[in-house]
């Protein structure tokens, strides 16, 4: 359903009770009872968990999954994939035993695949889907950020290092991971979502210095290219470095903010404009997975009491909820939202 998602920006804003947006989509795993490899691979289960998770619990949107394998996996990465955990890239693209010249000339090789590869296709035709099950609140669909998906392609344990050795070609991957993400958001946009979830992860490890330059001006270009009054792009940041490279974030232009428990969410909502969107940040593992439904309720009310008097703010989870995180912590969650706005 089209929707004016900058509208509905204000109105999340103006609401004196506000409903929670977690990013909660692999523990419909649980309520189907199939597996995540199951998850990932069928677009009629992934819109059919959207919709369970729609019809138990009151989210402001519904959010598609944060695979961040998927991408790099159709650049042709491999991927490790299990019954309960969320798809982890294995391996590297560019060959770290091949010296600087070798390697640049291999990210420069490197095609840029089309949208629709691997499984890029399944999880778009499973928005589709949910997009027309679901059409009591906004649908969100998932992707990667490109500082995160270019780590990825060359190691994520070599990625800082490369930074700084060999900029010219981090920036070959970074602009290729940049023109695949802007298609593949386009496809989305055109089956019918009302937004993007851009997960930028592995920026949280970019300093101040490298943060413009190896993310913020690239998920610019994505903004610029896919954001517009029925179609809004949340940035995702669980670094802990997010408040010191806040400008960087902001720079890039999206309606809306979301960020992870490594960092103070009241020290967040001191530097995030009033007009623009912002969530976090209860632990996804600490409570979400590990915790008591008595736990994450004082989790919860914690960040609600320090962050609830801005109106921009919105109460989430910190990052992606993990697949078997126990249904009474989740309801939990909900309940004790509820309960705060009743006090």
């Amino acid at each position: 359903m089209k929707r004016n998602m900058y509208a509905w920006i204000e109105d999340q804003k103006a609401a004196t009770a506000k409903k929670a947006l977690p990013v909660l989509s692999f523990p419909s795993v649980q309520l189907l009872g199939i597996t995540v490899r199951e998850l990932i691979n069928d677009s009629d289960l992934q819109a059919k968990g959207m919709k369970a998770v729609a019809d138990r619990v009151p989210t402001a949107a519904a959010v598609s999954l944060m695979d961040l394998s998927l991408e790099a996996e159709c650049f042709g990465s491999k991927i490790r994939v299990s019954d309960e955990e969320v798809p982890t890239v294995v391996g590297s693209l560019i060959d770290a035993e091949l010296d600087e010249d070798e390697r640049l000339e291999q990210a420069k090789a490197l095609a840029v695949p089309a949208v629709g590869a691997g499984r890029t296709q399944i999880y778009i035709d499973a928005i589709e889907k949910a997009v027309g099950l679901i059409t009591d609140r906004p649908v969100l669909a998932g992707v990667i950020g490109p500082f995160s998906l270019a780590g990825r392609l060359m190691d994520v344990t070599e990625a800082m290092i490369y930074c700084y050795d060999e900029p010219d070609m981090v920036h070959v991957l970074l602009q290729k991971a940049t023109d695949f993400i802007i298609q593949y958001i386009k496809a989305y946009k055109a089956v019918g979502a009302n937004g993007v979830v851009l997960a930028e992860p592995l920026a949280g490890l970019l300093s101040p210095g490298l943060a413009q330059e190896f993310s913020g001006d690239y998920c610019k270009q994505i903004v610029d290219a896919v954001q517009d009054e029925s179609f809004i792009v949340v940035y995702h940041n669980c670094g802990n470095t997010a408040v010191l490279t806040m400008d960087s974030l902001l720079s890039c232009g999206a309606k809306a903010y979301h960020f992870g428990d490594a960092v103070d969410m009241t020290e967040v909502m001191e530097k995030i404009p009033s007009d623009v969107m912002a969530l976090g940040n209860v632990s996804p593992a600490g409570e979400f997975r590990g915790g008591t439904p008595e736990s994450i309720k004082q989790a919860t009310w914690k960040v609600m009491e320090a962050c609830c008097k801005y109106p921009n703010f919105v109460i989430s989870s910190g990052c992606d909820i993990p697949p078997m995180s126990p249904w009474e912590n989740i309801d939990a969650f909900f309940a004790a939202v509820d309960a705060f706005y009743q006090k």
